[in-house]
């Protein structure tokens, strides 16, 4: 599978492999973020490498799941990120579960030979 451009509009969910296919047969993702603040972590393709450097760094195994925003069932919040990143930049927050009918198309969201993440938009 090899990553393709993104559509503008488009909003991505970065999660190991194994995350998306127990998600399939769930019918949605249930991230461990949303237990423990509430919502699920999206990004915009030119932000997601922001998060994947941070947490994944160096990790073989994510994809980047394209969530189409009209079908959330729960609202999308665009709030501050963490310390460190580019000040007044939003992220999406989606305070619910992400249906697996929300997600519009899969990639593989692979490090460079450094270990480093570059934006997929």
């Amino acid at each position: 599978m090899e990553q393709q451009p993104i559509p503008a509009g488009v909003l991505v969910h970065m999660c190991r492999a194994g995350d998306w296919e127990r998600a399939q047969q769930a019918g949605e993702l249930r991230p461990e973020s949303l237990r423990s603040v509430g919502f699920v972590h999206l990004s915009t393709p030119q932000q997601v490498h922001l998060p994947a450097n941070r947490l994944y760094r160096g990790c073989t195994d994510l994809v980047l799941l394209q969530v189409n925003p009209d079908e959330l069932g729960a609202p999308v919040r665009w709030e501050p990120g963490v310390p460190g990143d580019p000040e007044s930049m939003l992220f999406p927050h989606l305070y619910g579960p992400l249906p697996v009918a929300a997600v519009c198309g899969v990639s593989p969201y692979r490090p460079g030979p450094d270990g480093v993440f570059a934006p997929a938009g």
